[in-house]
């Protein structure tokens, strides 16, 4: 499997393609969403990312879902972990917080 994008990045690319030639109406669609929800730049989600990253306990797609979310409080974060594997303490929640807070 293919590593994920993030939403800026999509946004990106699509805007660059659309300066070329017309989308169809699906990457248009596409692209009128990622313009919706897209809350950073693509430089500044890569950093983030980076950063998330940098974390042993989470994974590139993982990374990306925090990224594209940007969660602010605890139970978000618990939320996009449900379905993994991974236990998060109080510490663990916090610093996730903390990198997010750093990149909004």
């Amino acid at each position: 499997m293919a590593d994920p994008i993030p939403l800026a990045r999509v946004k990106q690319l699509l805007t660059d393609e659309a300066g070329r030639r017309t989308l169809p109406r699906e990457a248009s669609l596409a692209l009128q969403h990622a313009e919706g929800f897209a809350r950073l730049s693509d430089e500044a989600t890569s950093k983030l990312l980076e950063e998330l990253r940098s974390l042993p306990f989470v994974d590139a797609t993982l990374a990306v879902k925090l990224a594209d979310v940007l969660p602010q409080y605890p139970e978000e974060i618990r939320l996009l972990f449900s379905k993994e594997r991974v236990a998060l303490d109080e510490a663990q929640v916090a610093r996730l917080l903390e990198i997010v807070a750093q990149h909004r």
